[in-house]
C-alpha cells in the first residue's frame, strides 16, 4: 500500500540524503486532535453507535494497508476509503445515504504507519465534503489524527451542524 511506498521514501531521505524527518506534530504540537468533542455540538448514541463501528471497521482497513476511514450511517458501513481517498470516498458515501439522520466519517491512524509522513487529516475541506455527503459528524483518532486550522475547522463544523470528536480508540472498543 501508500505506507511501504512512504516508508520508503522516508528511509532514502534519511539514510542516502541525510535529512532528518519529523512529523507535523513534531513541530506543531496541538495540530494533533484532542480527546472530546472539539465545537459546540455533540454526538447522540446512534452516532456513536456508529462511531465504533466506524473504529472496527477502519482498524481492519488499517491492518490490511488499505486506507484509514470510513462513512457508517446506522450500523450499515456506507463506504470504506482505499486508494481514492478521503474525499472521493466521501462522495460516494454521500450517494449512498439513507433518509435518517446522516452518518459519521471515522478516520483511526495506522498503527504500523510511517506516522512521520502520513496521518489521518481533517480540515476546513473536510467538512465541506462531510456536508455534501449528508453527513453529521466527523470523529477521529485522539493524539493520531491532524486537525489542520483547527479554530477555523471547528467553527466551520459548528456553522454546518456536524460534530467533530476525537476519541480514544481503547475507550471506545474497551
Amino acid at each position: 500500500g501508500d505506507d511501504g511506498i512512504l516508508g520508503a521514501l522516508v528511509h532514502e531521505l534519511e539514510h542516502k540524503e541525510g535529512f532528518r524527518i519529523v512529523g507535523a506534530e513534531t513541530l506543531v504540537p496541538d495540530v494533533l486532535a484532542a480527546e472530546g468533542v472539539l465545537g459546540g455540538l455533540q454526538p447522540d448514541e446512534q452516532a456513536l453507535g456508529d462511531i465504533k463501528r466506524g473504529i472496527a471497521v477502519a482498524s481492519a482497513l488499517c491492518a490490511l494497508d488499505v486506507g484509514q476511514a470510513c462513512v457508517v450511517q446506522q450500523g450499515l458501513v456506507l463506504a470504506a476509503e482505499a486508494i481514492e481517498g478521503t474525499d472521493a470516498m466521501l462522495a460516494r458515501a454521500g450517494e449512498l445515504r439513507r433518509e435518517a439522520p446522516g452518518g459519521v466519517l471515522v478516520k483511526v491512524g495506522m498503527p504500523k504507519n510511517e506516522g512521520r509522513a502520513d496521518l489521518p487529516t481533517i480540515g476546513v475541506a473536510s467538512i465541506h465534503a462531510a456536508v455534501a455527503a449528508g453527513l453529521r459528524g466527523i470523529a477521529v483518532e485522539a493524539g493520531c489524527a491532524l486537525i489542520i486550522d483547527r479554530e477555523q475547522t471547528v467553527k466551520a463544523a459548528d456553522a454546518s451542524g456536524l460534530f467533530v470528536v476525537g476519541f480514544d480508540i481503547w475507550a471506545m472498543l474497551g
